[in-house]
This record gives structure tokens, C-alpha cells and sequence, in this order.
């Protein structure tokens, strides 16, 4: 298990920000990357990889990846536009809400102790 940390550690050092661990929880969590729509969109992202062996390191019995989709109100240093040009894609991020597998029996619970409580006369 160290080994897969300090591995997942180096490939995220390496992308410096462009790989996020944005939410997070004991659950699961949210990450986002960069991506170019003209390099093959956020499937072809050369960051897709990281960002997915990210998730298999923070879930070690496997994950469910609950919706995807591009990150809103998203920018990175540099993105200003220079009047009288083009405006220029890059910097949008492409995020990934997914759940832990294992954790279902004790989301059950909190789901259904307040169920419980309503019922109580």
C-alpha cells in the first residue's frame, strides 16, 4: 500500500495542478483535470489516467463513478483574453464524482436512521 501511495504521489507531483482531488469525504469524493477539447476532449486527456488511478488509490475496493462532466466557473492563471483575438480553449477541467465501494452498508445506515426516527410516534 505505501508503494501505491508514494506511486500516485510522483504521478501527481508531476501534474502539478493539473490532476485535483477537489471534494473529498470518506465516501468518495471529487476529482477534476485539465483537458483540451481540440486533444481529444476530456476522454483523450492525457491527465484522464492519473486522475482515475487517484480515485483507485483513495478506494481500495473499487469505485463507482456516479457522474461526469465539465467543471463550471473553471480558470487557471494565464487565461485572460487579449483584446481583438480569438478567444483561446484551454484550461477546462473535466470533474468526476464517484463512491467507494464497501461503504454501501454504512450509507444504508445513515440513510435509514433518520427514516427510523420519523417513524417513532
Amino acid at each position: 500500500m505505501p508503494a501505491v501511495l508514494a506511486a500516485a504521489a510522483l504521478v501527481l507531483a508531476g501534474c502539478s495542478e493539473a490532476v485535483l482531488m477537489s471534494q473529498e469525504s470518506d465516501h468518495g469524493g471529487v476529482v477534476t483535470y485539465v483537458y483540451k477539447q481540440d486533444r481529444g476532449g476530456p476522454m483523450g486527456s492525457q491527465y484522464r489516467k492519473p486522475a482515475l488511478d487517484l480515485i483507485q488509490t483513495k478506494c481500495e475496493r473499487g469505485s463507482r463513478l456516479i457522474r461526469e462532466g465539465e467543471v463550471k466557473g473553471y480558470t487557471s492563471a494565464g487565461m485572460g483574453t487579449i483584446e481583438g483575438t480569438e478567444d483561446e480553449e484551454r484550461g477546462r477541467r473535466w470533474g468526476i464524482r464517484f463512491e467507494c465501494k464497501g461503504d454501501d452498508g454504512n450509507r444504508a445506515a445513515e440513510i435509514s436512521q433518520p427514516e427510523q426516527q420519523r417513524r417513532k410516534p
